[in-house]
């Protein structure tokens, strides 16, 4: 088995439930022998861009360069991570690839106060690595469509999921079998989670 390093990045007012996808996520990579970090971001309620850009390059320079780091972010944490590769964040060459789980639609943060600046920069630069997305096909926070908002004019491929929503907890992703085949297998497809029983 490949020992890898995972960074797994979280949204806003997210602090890091158990029962969430990306907990679960974290628990199995670490069981099966994998560096894993799972941090929780700074003022989760209240976050400020310039703070979470400052602990993104903090996390990637402390990730472990011995092998491949995969990087996971969902909602927020997706625009942080296009916010730093706007401002051609350096650190960012450390991720092998990346993964941007339901990324909110700036027509959304500019709603609330609290995330109004995180609202995404223009995609006039290339990602720095491989980059995926993953999006439901109803997700209320981005009602755009996350496929032609921002996998289309960044050009990396998108798996747009029919009644996923947001990819979190209200959508019903706790366990989420498939993200945990693309962490090992960077070609394995993402899928919805199977129904539960």
């Amino acid at each position: 088995m490949t020992t890898r390093s995972y960074l797994i990045l979280h949204g806003w007012q997210n602090h890091r439930p158990e029962p969430h996808w990306q907990h679960w996520l974290a628990d199995r990579l670490t069981a099966a022998g994998h560096r894993v970090g799972y941090p929780q971001l700074p003022d989760a309620d209240d976050p400020d861009l310039d703070v979470w850009l400052a602990e993104l390059a903090r996390q990637l320079e402390e990730s472990d360069a011995s092998g491949e780091l995969v990087v996971v972010a969902h909602s927020l944490s997706c625009v942080l991570w296009l916010h730093a590769a706007a401002r051609g964040m350096k650190q960012l060459r450390h991720a092998g690839r990346v993964l941007l789980v339901s990324p909110p639609s700036g027509s959304v943060l500019a709603r609330y106060p609290e995330v109004a600046a995180f609202a995404p920069p223009a995609l006039d630069f290339t990602l720095p690595g491989p980059t995926r997305l993953v999006a439901g096909d109803d997700d209320p926070y981005c009602p755009e469509g996350a496929g032609p908002l921002f996998a289309e004019p960044l050009g990396i491929p998108a798996d747009i999921l029919p009644g996923a929503a947001h990819l979190d907890l209200d959508a019903g992703y706790g366990s989420w079998p498939a993200v945990l085949d693309w962490c090992v297998d960077g070609t394995a497809p993402l899928t919805p989670r199977p129904a539960s029983r």
